[in-house]
């Protein structure tokens, strides 16, 4: 009996990792002048990124340090200060850049209000820029509480199932990454759907064993639930 729905915000409810890819090109023409061949700029950056994520954290402000980095790592200290600003250009534009709502994302939060679910967004990255992206979005007030966090683990659903009162078995996480948003809901003994996005992060990139639903779209979720969980407000 599904009591409480976790919702994931960048590429659940809002579009996120398409905009990273079209600057991860931007990237790459940047950097192919001063690159020997074979190797390849973006993923010299993932490199340096996966490195960086337990200094930096997750979203764009550590994005665009580990691009510099790689920048300056990769041309030898050759590039110069005007490319250095391009990409920090590139970073502000993703901050910058409104949120847009993937499709069906708002009928499908008001069928599961309507249906008694209580919602909470859980959504990791940079405080100030996912609290922009939440009041951008126009889905606050549908919720009943938001949760930004730096890493999606199982003590941290463990502390949002604390917070809301809620029994493992009574909480499903719904979400594109099953490294964030499937194995360690399973891993506290709550559910898990998967929702696969077009583009997917390289470091949220993880297997599960088949036995987690999988949706093709966030509009299959509420009959999804409908059959698995009747519930009461």
């Amino acid at each position: 009996m599904i009591e409480l729905v976790g919702l994931d915000g960048d590429d659940t409810l809002w579009r996120n990792e398409e905009w990273f890819a079209e600057v991860h090109q931007a990237f790459h023409g940047l950097l192919d002048p001063y690159v020997p061949a074979g190797l390849d700029p973006v993923g010299a950056l993932n490199e340096v990124e996966r490195r960086n994520l337990e200094l930096f954290g997750y979203g764009v402000k550590g994005f665009t340090l580990s691009m510099i980095e790689t920048a300056i790592e990769v041309s030898g200290g050759r590039v110069s200060a005007g490319e250095i600003q391009r990409l920090i250009e590139l970073g502000r534009t993703l901050l910058a850049r409104p949120v847009e709502l993937l499709d069906g994302v708002v009928e499908t939060v008001d069928a599961l209000r309507d249906a008694g679910f209580r919602l909470v967004i859980v959504t990791k990255g940079d405080l100030v820029h996912q609290e922009t992206k939440v009041a951008g979005s126009g889905l606050a007030d549908k919720f009943d509480g938001v949760e930004i966090v730096s890493e999606k683990d199982p003590p941290t659903y463990g502390r949002v199932l604390s917070r809301y009162g809620v029994a493992a078995e009574r909480f499903v996480m719904v979400g594109n990454s099953v490294r964030s948003d499937v194995l360690p809901v399973l891993a506290v003994g709550a559910r898990a759907v998967h929702i696969p996005s077009a583009v997917t992060w390289v470091h949220e990139i993880a297997d599960h064993d088949g036995s987690v639903p999988t949706l093709a779209s966030i509009r299959e979720l509420p009959d999804w639930l409908a059959g698995n969980s009747p519930t009461s407000r």
